[in-house]
């Protein structure tokens, strides 16, 4: 059914209820999300729209602009959210892919974008102010929802139809946007409301952004189907987070935000009492940081794993041992399999390639069959590019992306092996190992590393260590020193931006 419809049956009965409240004390009921969703899903008709055309969305985070998302998948036509730190040739590049009908962007960005829109002849460019803008003013789309007649029920949808397009983050080659259907997100939505037991007296803190799977279909669709309630921050701050936490029982993060929970003196287990789970995802988390969480409050964090084109994988347990630096087990109804590169299945403790299967995979990339042709076995499974290892008893480890392994002089190194023993040691914050040209061997392993406050630990230090402990071809030829790893929104290291920087290490003449 359409994905609205499924969390509209799971709203209670009296409607005057709060769904939300903000940072700023504003609060909205299940009433007004229907009525505005209704006025919104008007709008959408009104400009012609029709099911499965595309509305993009490139705005910060606001109570607004969630109520749009909820109104395309009633209107049935495909959510399209942008990151908002996309820029001009980003933006034209998804623009012009996409051929969106509907283009809702922040008022600030009007002179940039404006011409794009006109240049690739986007019928209807509307803007949306920020959350802490609201009283001043809501750009021109609430202005014209406001006289517009709401629609009345929603807009049929089957399994199949779209609800969403979400690009990829298009580390390596052209973004791709993954197509994902009202099957995709309800089936994963259902699937972790069930295995992270939600339960009715639950109130979500969301801190994460909007347009990204994590804080869009994990968090939200997840609240959603559990009929509310939610603390809405238009983003993360450690402090504000803390004060909030006494009035919530769930809170999602990405590794970032619960290093700057831990940076916080007053952090400690009774800012915690009244939460019931803490989940991570979005970038893998250093063993340190959930055991020094561990230690600090009592709770262990659960590490799941998913991503753009499959939403939730895997999950660690809610009853059970949550083993850091794992990402648990396949969620129900989710296939897993860690294949070799000749396609046979891994053996236990055998690194290979993550493939996975099942109704929470995406029907394919927009307009690009060949490449979704290329994504799958002949057998069905979606490869994921990751690779990964299963223990003995089941958990799965992920070790790093195929694309981030590096080929020294013909040997394969898994820079997670590697980070894994800086990471552990002393003086050492935080590490990522990548692959460098290198006239010999193809490849030269090296190391960014980001020291501890007051560590005196040294390139040649660091290397020495690494060589008492790795076989020779794995320990990096050079170790770089910075104060912080470049990031993407959702917090994970940009080993591209790495590899870029320091290109010429070994081939500069």
């Amino acid at each position: 059914m359409n994905l609205f419809a499924l969390f509209q049956s799971r709203f209670p009965t009296d409607t005057s209820l709060p769904f939300l409240e903000t940072e700023t004390g504003r609060s909205l009921t299940f009433d007004e999300l229907d009525q505005t969703t209704a006025r919104y899903a008007g709008l959408i008709q009104s400009l012609g729209a029709v099911p499965g055309d595309r509305v993009a969305v490139q705005v910060e985070k606001s109570v607004e602009s969630m109520l749009l998302y909820l109104a395309c998948l009633r209107a049935g036509v495909v959510y399209l959210p942008l990151n908002s730190a996309y820029r001009e040739s980003e933006i034209g590049y998804f623009l012009g892919d996409a051929t969106p009908t509907i283009f809702v962007h922040a008022p600030k960005d009007t002179d940039w974008i404006a011409p794009i829109c006109q240049s690739l002849n986007i019928a209807h460019r509307f803007t949306m102010d920020a959350e802490s803008k609201v009283q001043a003013g809501r750009g021109d789309w609430d202005i014209n929802a406001a006289n517009c007649p709401p629609m009345k029920g929603f807009v049929p949808r089957s399994d199949d139809d779209l609800a969403a397009i979400l690009y990829t983050s298009g580390t390596t080659g052209r973004s791709k946007g993954a197509m994902l259907t009202h099957l995709n997100l309800s089936s994963n939505a259902l699937t972790l409301h069930r295995a992270w037991g939600f339960q009715p007296e639950d109130v979500l803190l969301h801190t994460l952004p909007l347009f990204h799977v994590h804080g869009l279909f994990v968090a939200l669709n997840t609240i959603l189907l559990n009929g509310g309630r939610m603390i809405f921050h238009t983003r993360f701050d450690a402090q504000a987070a803390i004060a909030a936490m006494k009035r919530a029982t769930v809170f999602m993060g990405v590794p970032t935000y619960y290093t700057r929970l831990l940076a916080e003196s007053s952090f400690d287990a009774a800012c915690c009492a009244h939460l019931r789970l803490f989940v991570s995802g979005s970038a893998p988390m250093l063993a340190e940081t959930f055991s020094e969480f561990a230690a600090r409050t009592g709770h262990h964090i659960l590490e799941r794993y998913g991503m753009t084109e499959t939403g939730m994988i895997t999950s660690n347990p809610l009853h059970g041992e949550r083993r850091g630096g794992t990402v648990g087990f396949p969620l129900p109804g989710v296939a897993v399999r860690i294949a070799l590169d000749d396609g046979t299945v891994a053996k236990t403790n055998e690194i290979g390639h993550i493939q996975v299967k099942g109704p929470n995979v995406l029907s394919g990339y927009w307009q690009m069959p060949d490449k979704t042709a290329e994504e799958f076995t002949a057998d069905g499974f979606f490869k994921t590019g990751d690779m990964g290892l299963v223990s003995a008893d089941g958990y799965i480890s992920i070790v790093g992306r195929s694309k981030d392994l590096v080929i020294s002089g013909g040997y394969n190194v898994y820079p997670k092996e590697i980070e894994m023993l800086l990471d552990g040691l002393d003086g050492i914050a935080e590490s990522a190992v990548i692959g460098l040209p290198h006239p010999d061997f193809g490849e030269a392993v090296a190391a960014v590393v980001v020291k501890k406050n007051g560590a005196g630990l040294e390139e040649p230090a660091i290397i020495a260590t690494l060589k008492a402990q790795l076989a020779n071809f794995k320990v990096p030829k050079r170790v770089f020193v910075v104060d912080d790893l470049p990031r993407n929104a959702m917090g994970k290291v940009q080993k591209k931006l790495l590899r870029e920087q320091y290109a010429a290490t070994f081939t500069s003449k």
